[in-house]
């Protein structure tokens, strides 16, 4: 029996039947199903709108029904559609008629939206459970790795020499905003929708604000029509969710890059590496490569999402039962993706005298050789010229910048003396540069303990 049979003389077609369900993939939403509508029928007694004896005997056969699901006994149905329908049919079964007064005062469609709000907010906290363990991580490394000097980049080129801790704290800095990001989310939609009907509310004298608070809910939504459409927030995860996986890309592919023969800074840890079936020799970084490669599902979620709302008119359309697919493969990939690249992130291990030697090399110490001109009265335009000509120099003759005498030095301009050699040392660069967040060990371990506070339980 299907809950509209009233209104139509034929049956279904089973491939209407099939093409029309999302138990495939809603019931995993069952455990918030159950709970919505336990906290929905103490409402509806607390009201007066059921009785007590017969709110008990709903809230017994939903706890029966959360055993056999759970135990694996539960017989989901494709011809009732949905996971809504799969429970209210064993509920009646179970108990009676009596479990038809369930329904009352609520539709599918807000019950729908408070399941999906309901499962994304435990599940935001997970993934926010998830980040907290990289951010930590990344903290770790950054401490463990004060002493290490490697080149920075710009267009892939070595650019300046900077700690290889305040690499890490730079991540530190991205995650961290996508942790605030998930906060915000989780705000926006702590609101409930039950309690809105199909799209106009009720005639039913219902008190949402407990059904809200018996849910954990801040409070209810305002509107109605707006309650049973809305999937905002839906795109805002994915959205965060997005960002999440962009910068956990970004981290993979400088870990692939690094980890290649031509970079040679780091090892990476056997047991979470694999081989070739042909080439005896290969070390294959597969978790980094994976995350970047998974990264593209998560954009995909985001576009499907987005295309589904694009032009869908008020108020509920059937096109919003697309939404889930995506929703849960972005939980389940961002959940995977943080949790394995956090025990990557810890085991990898630099290699400290490689680091440091391109550091040496590339030239990364002329922006400051063209800041001792400017300290000696020269305008940074003229400067910056002359420490292109000595970069030329040193190109056509093999050297590299602490090779030059300083007679050489001298070539290029009379402001240079003696202590140029210990102005460029990579330890006095590295610490020249103290502004608030710059890659100094005083800015960096500045940048660490503020990250503790952060870690902090407040």
């Amino acid at each position: 029996m299907k809950p509209w049979d009233g209104r139509f003389k034929d049956k279904t077609l089973p491939l209407l039947d099939k093409f029309n369900a999302s138990i495939y993939f809603d019931k995993e939403l069952y455990k918030e199903d159950i709970e919505g509508s336990i906290a929905h029928c103490k409402m509806l007694v607390k009201q007066g709108i059921i009785s007590e004896e017969n709110g008990d005997k709903i809230i017994n056969g939903l706890s029966q029904i959360l055993k056999e699901i759970e135990n694996g006994e539960f017989q989901f149905k494709v011809e009732l559609e949905d996971i809504h329908m799969n429970i209210e049919a064993r509920l009646i079964e179970l108990i009676g008629e009596i479990g038809g007064k369930l329904h009352t005062a609520r539709s599918r469609n807000d019950q729908v939206a408070t399941d999906v709000k309901l499962y994304l907010k435990k599940k935001i906290v997970e993934i926010r459970g998830k980040l907290l363990q990289l951010l930590k991580v990344l903290v770790k490394k950054a401490e463990e790795n004060l002493d290490v000097i490697l080149p920075g980049f710009t267009h892939l080129q070595i650019a300046q020499p900077i700690l290889l801790s305040h690499y890490f704290m730079a991540y530190f800095e991205m995650f961290k905003r996508d942790y605030k990001r998930l906060n915000d989310c989780l705000s926006r939609m702590d609101e409930c929708p039950l309690g809105s009907g199909a799209l106009a509310g009720t005639t039913f004298n219902i008190d949402r604000f407990y059904t809200s608070e018996l849910l954990g809910f801040k409070k209810p939504t305002d509107n109605s029509l707006d309650s049973v459409s809305d999937r905002d927030f839906i795109v805002e995860f994915i959205s965060a969710s997005a960002i999440i996986m962009a910068h956990l890309s970004r981290i993979s592919e400088e870990i692939i890059l690094w980890n290649s023969q031509m970079f040679n800074f780091l090892d990476l840890p056997d047991s979470m590496c694999t081989g070739s079936s042909i080439m005896p020799q290969k070390k294959n970084p597969d978790v980094p490569e994976l995350v970047r490669g998974k990264t593209g599902r998560v954009y995909g979620n985001l576009m499907n999402i987005l295309t589904v709302l694009k032009g869908l008119p008020l108020a509920y359309n059937k096109d919003l039962q697309e939404d889930k697919e995506p929703l849960f493969d972005t939980v389940k990939t961002v959940l995977d993706c943080i949790g394995i690249m956090t025990e990557f992130i810890d085991k990898i291990k630099p290699n400290k005298e490689i680091m440091k030697y391109w550091a040496d090399k590339g030239f990364s110490t002329a922006t400051d050789i063209a800041d001792y001109l400017v300290n000696r009265g020269i305008p940074f335009r003229n400067a910056h010229k002359i420490t292109g000509s000595i970069v030329k120099y040193c190109i056509e003759n093999s050297k590299s910048l602490d090779e030059l005498s300083i007679e050489e030095f001298k070539n290029f301009s009379e402001k240079f003396d003696e202590d140029i050699f210990e102005f460029i040392s990579l330890k006095n660069v590295i610490n020249r540069r103290n502004s608030y967040g710059g890659t100094s060990i005083k800015q960096v371990i500045f940048q660490i303990n503020e990250a503790k506070k952060f870690l902090t339980p407040k």
